[in-house]
């Protein structure tokens, strides 16, 4: 990149990368210093800390490259380079976070660490030869102090990043029980809390011949005060707990009480032949102890609030198809009583009209006058049929509703079909052609009035749909016990992105004041009560399909 190019003017080495590992840009002098370099990857393998965090996995993490791109800060680290085949520089790394760019500088020190080094080793030399006789058996020691507070430290520090980094209790325990083990030269290890019984293994390490999850283990009343002391206890054994099968030889047993506050949580069970004294190790086991019951309670309160969410989502869920049942129940229930009013107003007059027309074709044939008498024929054919189509209308309406039948009960899916076109004539009268491809299908179990809802309202839309004239096909079919209904149109289409959000309750296409977005999600809550699915496929321009599937009985 071109913004980097004053870096070239640097006679230090200087590499960008972006927080994608991805390298942005070399200056020259990095091009002279690490000609070998072929991808962060392989060039972060060869570079490592002067004193490196003990760790046996993931050791990429540890690698000073990787440590400068994941840092959200500026880093600085002096650093080793192992340069093939064998040779080793040393470098300053500063790391430099600018957005989403790490700028990384190595200044060779080189010769500065091979002097410094070479300096110490001959003070140390220096000194060793003028106190040797004195301080040898002191130096020693301190040696071998040193080193194992060193262990000490670096276990502790990964111990405590573990716990702080994870919130998953499985992965905390399993991980501090592997890294006690291996310091401990422990062949099997557990963590048990504590219940009414005793202990409940929850996670092993190692071998668990012995041991299994779930598990509930009790031990001799002395351990059990020195547990309940928050004390850790340390002995040989040949019985590991109360009811144990006895071991062949004695084994180390380190009890560690995993306390919160003053409360005992649970303990650590590590089990070694390696017979060894462990005061030194006392002040690691306690630190441990403590920063995992902390822990522990952290994530179980963690545990606790996803599961308290997936609760709440879950009554949301339950609430907001709660609240479509309702408004469809209040929908139907206000439109049973608007049709039964609507069907006694229209009956009323149009049995006096009938009655009229009745008495009308009995008084034509005395009519003398031919011509006259065939007006009054033509007329009274004209009002018969008028008067035989709204009537047919009535029942429809009375049918459609149905709220005198809740219950299941056998229906001709076919027969529903027409009888929901018949209502919605007038949006395809003398504009959109209707074809029927009808299957030899047989009765079927279900609620007719609900799923004359769903045709309704997958036709009517599919009329809205067709601007001008169209076509809509429908076609029933009966095969592997199911019954499938599809209807077709050849509107406007539907777009890609919007076809998942279709069934969702309150979404819709068809702008503000038009729809309600419920419409769709009625109806798949009506198909589901009837065990069955509804899909839709669609394409802009061309038209869309629903198809319906009811499995039978």
């Amino acid at each position: 990149m071109r913004k980097f190019d004053f870096f070239n003017q640097f006679r230090d080495a200087v590499i960008v990368t972006d927080n994608k590992y991805k390298v942005v840009y070399k200056n020259h002098s990095f091009e002279r210093v690490f000609p070998d370099f072929t991808d962060i990857k392989k060039f972060s393998h060869n570079t490592n800390f002067e004193i490196c965090p003990l760790s046996n996995d993931g050791i990429e993490n540890y690698t000073p490259i990787f440590n400068a791109i994941n840092s959200k800060e500026d880093f600085f680290s002096r650093i080793s380079y192992q340069v093939p085949p064998s040779e080793t520089k040393f470098f300053d790394l500063t790391a430099i976070k600018r957005n989403k760019y790490t700028i990384m500088i190595f200044s060779d020190v080189t010769e500065q660490v091979q002097n410094e080094t070479l300096n110490r080793r001959l003070n140390l030399l220096n000194k060793n030869l003028e106190t040797l006789s004195f301080e040898n058996e002191e130096l020693q020691k301190i040696k071998k102090n040193a080193q194992s507070q060193a262990i000490r430290i670096a276990l502790i520090n990964k111990v405590s990043n573990i716990i702080r980094e994870s919130i998953d209790i499985s992965t905390i325990l399993q991980s501090t029980l592997s890294e006690l083990s291996m310091m401990f030269g422990a062949y099997s290890a557990y963590y048990a809390s504590s219940s009414e019984d005793g202990f409940k293994i929850e996670e092993a390490f190692g071998d668990t011949s012995r041991t299994h999850t779930g598990q509930t283990v009790q031990f001799d009343k002395k351990t059990m005060e020195t547990i309940a002391a928050r004390e850790i206890s340390v002995n040989n054994c040949l019985i590991e707990y109360i009811g144990a099968t006895p071991l062949k030889q004695p084994v180390m047993r380190i009890i560690v009480p995993v306390h919160n506050m003053q409360n005992v949580t649970g303990i650590i069970v590590l089990l070694t032949r390696q017979i060894r004294e462990v005061p030194d190790e006392v002040e690691i086991l306690e630190a441990i102890s403590s920063q995992l019951g902390n822990a522990i309670i952290r994530a179980e309160l963690y545990q606790k609030n996803i599961r308290t969410v997936e609760e709440l989502q879950k009554t949301l869920k339950e609430l907001k198809e709660t609240q479509i049942q309702l408004i469809n129940s209040e929908k139907m229930a206000s439109l049973g009583q608007l049709v039964a009013g609507v069907a006694h107003e229209i009956n009323t007059p149009v049995a006096s009209i009938k009655s009229n027309n009745g008495i009308m074709a009995k008084f034509i044939p005395r009519i003398q006058d031919p011509e006259i008498a065939d007006i009054f024929k033509e007329i009274n054919e004209i009002d018969s049929d008028a008067i035989r189509r709204i009537s047919n209308i009535v029942v429809s309406l009375k049918k459609f509703v149905r709220l005198d039948e809740a219950e299941l009960q056998e229906a001709d899916i076919n027969k529903e079909l027409d009888l929901t076109l018949n209502l919605i004539r007038h949006e395809t009268k003398n504009r959109i052609d209707v074809v029927k491809l009808y299957g030899d299908i047989p009765m079927i179990k279900c609620y007719p009035n609900m799923l004359n809802q769903v045709f309704t309202n997958i036709l009517i839309n599919a009329c809205q749909a067709i601007e001008g004239k169209g076509k809509i096909t429908i076609s029933t079919d009966f095969q592997d016990n199911k019954l499938i209904v599809k209807i077709k149109d050849t509107g406007k289409g539907i777009p890609e992105n919007e076809l998942p959000k279709i069934f969702s309750a309150g979404y819709t296409t068809k702008g503000a004041g038009v729809g309600t977005g419920l419409g769709l999600a009625i109806c798949t809550k009506i198909i589901e009560k009837h065990n069955g699915e509804i899909n839709v496929t669609s394409e802009e321009g061309v038209g869309t399909e629903f198809s319906i599937t009811i499995h039978g009985e």
